[in-house]
């Protein structure tokens, strides 16, 4: 795949490392001239420097011809601009851009702004919405380690670690769907001393385990009980810091 990143901070050098890694053909835009020879000298890309929103600039990176152009500059408005250039002038299949500020990103604004009549970003970043949307699945199941929504949030992928109370504890795996018949859960993956082990019927669960499985949201608390005591959902919270996220 042929794909333009415009920005080589951090978030735009780490996404060249992994996606150059995987055979692909990628080209790096930034003013910065010296974090593009950073890149340059240790991976195997294009790089260009320039202003990643003007047409010329994009077009010695190769846009004319690439299937992805990825917008993560710091300034939401070039991230935007790229996107609108690569579409318009280019008709660059995919755009994905970071866009940060609320005044764009805002419920109000965000279907109005970014659709193919005004901004073309077809996925957009956006890190503190992101960061916030993680915190509040976490309060929403308390005890769990890490959710992960699915299917509009109707299914979720949740990590729990198994501790004392929890009926399932020292029971094979497969008493899980006798205990819960009604229930359609399935259990993906069991890391045990940070070793992954892959869950079969008879794998025995045991106390530490980080157990995850995938059930649908209105079932969590359920199977998260079977590994589990479970934890008073939260009334009262203090956050501390102001900024968007908080």
């Amino acid at each position: 795949m042929k794909i333009v990143i415009i920005g080589a901070g951090q978030v735009g050098g780490t996404l060249a490392e992994h996606l150059a890694g995987e055979a692909n053909d990628i080209s790096v835009v930034d003013l910065d001239g010296r974090r593009l020879r950073e890149l340059q000298d240790r991976l195997y890309i294009r790089t260009v420097q320039g202003m990643g929103s003007h047409p010329d600039v994009l077009m010695r990176a190769g846009i004319e011809d690439a299937d992805m152009l990825v917008a993560v500059t710091s300034s939401d408005e070039i991230n935007m601009c790229a996107c609108q250039v690569a579409h318009t002038l280019f008709r660059t299949p995919t755009k994905i851009g970071r866009v940060r500020n609320r005044s764009y990103t805002s419920k109000k604004n965000r279907e109005r702004l970014f659709n193919d009549n005004n901004f073309p970003v077809d996925f957009l970043i956006t890190p503190e919405q992101v960061v916030t949307d993680y915190i509040h699945r976490l309060i929403e199941q308390p005890g769990a380690l890490q959710v992960l929504d699915f299917a509009d949030g109707l299914v979720q992928l949740v990590a729990v670690r198994v501790v004392k109370g929890g009926p399932l504890l020292g029971q094979e795996l497969r008493l899980l769907r006798e205990h819960m018949p009604k229930v359609d859960a399935r259990v993906a993956a069991i890391f045990r001393r940070d070793r992954p082990i892959v869950p079969e019927g008879d794998t025995v669960i045991e106390e530490d385990d980080e157990v995850f499985f995938i059930a649908a949201k209105k079932n969590i608390r359920k199977v998260m009980s079977e590994l589990r005591r479970l934890d008073n959902p939260y009334h009262r919270l203090i956050i501390a810091g102001g900024g968007n996220i908080g």
